[in-house]
């Protein structure tokens, strides 16, 4: 299906848009950018600016000036009104697939958030964070820089996150601190109650490694986290 662009909206040079995406009023999209198929954008977006970094070009992306790494979206985002999402500097700002971002989030240069995130309103993501798959982010939360935020966790409204969140945990306040295990993740990942309490120790920091007996993907994706070295 064709892209639905509303008149008001500006789409600068350097701008990929794949097919079936929805681009609202007053939005705008500066290149490099590459945006997949079937997003919603709605209006008074804007994807592609500079970053918010001292040493970054501030280039006129609606008048055809692009420069650095850009942004990579992917498939089926829900990108609310007032949305920024800004350049990379060192590498792309990148989306994955099935994100949503409500109004006035802001996701800075560099950072990358995998496939199934929820970032709710006014949430503010500084440079270089790695939000992993299904993660959600409360109203109002502020994501220190280079800061890594694990899969399924849950943080809760206001927090001020300043260092990295477990896998499916559940994170709160100001400073954050973890609070427990998010069951729910879990259950919607197919765990039952005896494999969500042999997991718990992993997830706190309790036990080296986890059960033997989880789901597939799950035991994929908590692997992958486990090896997930250094943040740079």
């Amino acid at each position: 299906m064709a892209n639905r662009i509303h008149q008001t909206a500006i789409i600068g040079a350097g701008v990929e848009l794949g097919d079936d995406n929805v681009i609202g009023p007053y939005t705008v999209i500066t290149g490099p950018c590459r945006i997949g198929d079937g997003n919603y954008i709605g209006p008074h977006v804007s994807i592609g600016g500079p970053a918010e970094y001292l040493g970054a070009d501030h280039l006129a992306g609606w008048d055809g000036e692009t420069s650095g790494p850009g942004v990579v979206i992917g498939d089926r985002n829900r990108v609310r009104e007032f949305v920024t999402v800004n350049q990379g500097v060192t590498e792309a700002t990148t989306i994955g697939d099935d994100c949503y971002l409500m109004g006035r989030a802001h996701v800075a240069h560099d950072c990358r958030l995998d496939d199934g995130v929820v970032v709710t309103s006014a949430v503010q993501i500084a440079g270089h964070c790695h939000v992993w798959s299904g993660a959600n982010l409360g109203l109002g939360t502020v994501v220190h820089q280079r800061v890594r935020i694990g899969p399924g966790a849950m943080v809760g409204m206001g927090s001020a996150v300043r260092k990295e969140v477990g896998a499916f945990t559940i994170t709160v306040g100001n400073p954050a601190r973890t609070t427990g295990v998010n069951t729910i993740g879990l259950q919607r990942r197919g765990c039952s109650e005896e494999s969500i309490a042999a997991l718990a120790g992993f997830l706190t920091g309790k036990d080296p490694e986890p059960p033997a007996d989880l789901p597939a993907e799950l035991a994929a994706l908590l692997k992958a986290w486990a090896d997930r070295g250094p943040q740079h």
